[in-house]
């Protein structure tokens, strides 16, 4: 039975036995196993129900601590200086002499890392003493927790326990991004606004999101499927209207009319309140969808700028086709 903790050293405990714990971090519920330990790294896919071609991003208490593990170059020095801690996850060449188990990076030449700026969660990697590997802790391809109770819905029975640490602050996952090689590439918009990244290293490309079929090959990153993040329900992007058989996720002061269920993301238009009620709001219009018998989700349009674009990259790999 999945046990619900607040004390940190009993969780740092169950990560040291080779338990799963999920945990919480500024983004969203982390579905923690000490990266060093290969059987518990393998439990996080078997929980997940996860692709093992799929990396999982490594979380550690320290800078100092991150360039332990991976190569670091004078960009990722200027970005951990600036957003670390904070919902930037950095892709690096595996030192030679990293502790992370190959399975946590999918047994690529590379390792994504980052330091969280959760205070629990850092708390949890201090007395852990370890990087610990951490996706998000929920069933692969479904959505994301921003409470303890969403991962213990997702996840009860499966894992050993779930440290509350309260709502998530951020919303949305961390920013992804690529510095394994000479040019940076952004592989998942999130936490951190790529103009504020290109700000501090210069231009960032934006490779384009895998299918299911493209996902053969070896991902660099997690979040780079192009069907990802979805509810049970399909999802309609960019509603201009909406029906009875709809539920509504709506932005701003004037939500459609006529839905048969409806969460506002932000009636104010505030895009950091928007992401962080956006995994939130989806699991709610999804439950009560399904208990209404509605047909899908609608999605209001939201600005792309800044957080807008990370919220957009959810919303749109939730309606992209499965399967």
């Amino acid at each position: 039975m999945t046990r619900l903790l607040s004390d940190v050293a009993e969780a740092a405990a169950l990560l040291a036995a080779g338990e799963l714990v999920a945990f919480p971090t500024e983004t969203v519920y982390g579905l923690g196993a000490d990266a060093r330990n290969g059987r518990a790294v393998a439990a996080v896919f078997a929980a997940k129900g996860r692709p093992q071609f799929n990396p999982l991003i490594c979380h550690v208490a320290t800078a100092e601590a991150a360039f332990e593990e991976v190569v670091a170059d004078e960009r990722a020095r200027a970005l951990a200086a600036r957003f670390w801690p904070g919902p930037l996850t950095l892709v690096l060449p595996r030192r030679a002499s990293c502790r992370v188990d190959l399975l946590a990076g999918a047994g690529l030449d590379t390792l994504a890392i980052r330091v969280p700026a959760h205070p629990l969660a850092l708390d949890l990697l201090r007395a852990v003493g370890g990087p610990v590997a951490a996706p998000s802790a929920n069933r692969s391809g479904g959505v994301s927790p921003t409470e303890a109770a969403h991962a213990l819905a997702e996840l009860g029975g499966r894992i050993a326990a779930v440290l509350d640490g309260g709502r998530c602050a951020v919303g949305v996952e961390s920013t992804v991004l690529d510095l394994s090689s000479r040019g940076a590439a952004l592989l998942r918009p999130g936490g951190v606004p790529v103009e504020a990244i290109e700000a501090t290293i210069g231009p960032v490309g934006r490779p384009l999101p895998l299918s299911a079929g493209e996902a053969t090959q070896h991902l660099r990153s997690p979040g780079m499927l192009l069907s990802h993040y979805a509810p049970s329900l399909p999802v309609r992007l960019d509603a201009t209207e909406v029906g009875p058989e709809e539920a509504l996720l709506a932005f701003g002061q004037r939500p459609l009319p006529g839905a048969g269920a409806m969460w506002n993301l932000s009636p104010s238009a505030d895009l950091v309140e928007a992401a962080q009620r956006l995994f939130a709001g989806l699991r709610w219009l999804d439950a009560q969808g399904r208990r209404l018998g509605l047909a899908r989700i609608a999605a209001m349009p939201v600005p792309d700028g800044g957080l807008g674009a990370a919220i957009n990259d959810r919303l749109s790999r939730a309606a992209a086709p499965r399967g």
